[in-house]
């Protein structure tokens, strides 16, 4: 089942000490965490607690967090009894290695957020433990059109590099929930396929992207814009709001010609500006106003690539 949540709501074990009476910025009180960096740790203390009536929320991440991030852990904390999170950059969905390389790591700062967020538990896996056996001939999946596609097309690899980790993290938290955000829009499409392949039983929560004042999406990559770039950045969410707002029935060309243009003016590099079926981002030509559509972007500012959508209806 997949659950939209509203606009509107928006290894060994080890202790973190519990804080008395500190608040969070989500106004909750630090919780004690257990930190878990092997699975088959993690699946034995999970089996424990599902024996106990526990039911499972999980929020898988790269690090570097951010307010989004904090807002799926409190929606997940909304629904579940335990709140999982995840921190692993996965080097298999990466095709471009410099982009691994530079990945921002705060491993840190993030202990310290989630502890506060009042999460569970956090999962914090080696490369070694998520491929014991090397990255070597993986299983591939059919994911059909959706791997060949906007980011698909220009991240040849990646969904697939997505869903080899999205596989043996859920094999190993068996969650009754999974909480993932609307700003990575086809990956999610990507993970509900192989939540399907795979036949796992649990519901999905996407929800809605978290923005900064300024509209920008937040995203761990922005801590790469230098303050001029930042700015720039703005220019994505403006354009898709312009999308939004003017597109009618009818040829989307002209809009999407100045969505472009816009983001020209910004200094962007633009990989694709798309309007798409929101069921499975096959390229809408005309739209009819009633079918669910989505708008999506992919651009450069520099040498960090964003990324941003809106549903249009």
């Amino acid at each position: 089942m997949i659950r939209r949540i509203p606009e509107k709501q928006f290894a060994k074990v080890r202790l973190f000490p519990e804080k008395a009476a500190v608040a969070s910025p989500l106004g909750v009180k630090t919780l004690k965490m257990i930190l878990f960096k092997r699975s088959l740790d993690l699946k034995q203390w999970l089996s424990s607690q599902k024996s106990k009536g526990k039911t499972i929320g999980f929020v898988p991440t790269m690090g570097a967090l951010h307010a989004g991030h904090l807002n799926l852990i409190e929606n997940c904390r909304r629904v579940a009894d335990l709140t999982i999170c995840s921190i692993f950059v996965n080097p298999a969905q990466f095709n471009d290695s410099k982009d691994f390389e530079k990945y921002p790591v705060s491993i840190e700062k993030d202990i310290e957020m989630l502890t506060h967020a009042g999460t569970s538990v956090l999962f914090l896996p080696s490369v070694e433990e998520i491929y014991p056996g090397g990255r070597a001939n993986l299983e591939n999946y059919d994911l059909g059109p959706l791997e060949t596609i906007l980011e698909g097309r220009y991240r040849p690899g990646h969904f697939q590099g997505v869903c080899q980790v999205m596989s043996r993290l859920l094999k190993t938290v068996e969650p009754d929930h999974l909480f993932m955000g609307q700003k990575d829009f086809q990956q999610c499409l990507v993970v509900q396929r192989l939540i399907s392949i795979l036949n796992i039983r649990l519901e999905f929560h996407i929800v809605p992207t978290v923005r900064e004042k300024d509209g920008l999406a937040q995203s761990s990559r922005n801590l790469r814009l230098t303050a001029d770039q930042r700015k720039n950045a703005t220019a994505i969410s403006e354009a898709l709001n312009d999308i939004r707002q003017n597109l009618t029935d009818g040829n989307e060309a002209p809009v999407l010609g100045l969505a472009r243009k816009k983001l020209d003016a910004a200094d962007f590099k633009t990989d694709y500006i798309q309007v798409a079926r929101a069921t499975d981002l096959q390229p809408i030509e005309n739209w009819n106003g009633k079918e669910k559509a989505v708008a999506l972007i992919a651009a450069f500012q520099g040498d960090v690539r964003l990324i941003d959508n809106m549903l249009l209806n």
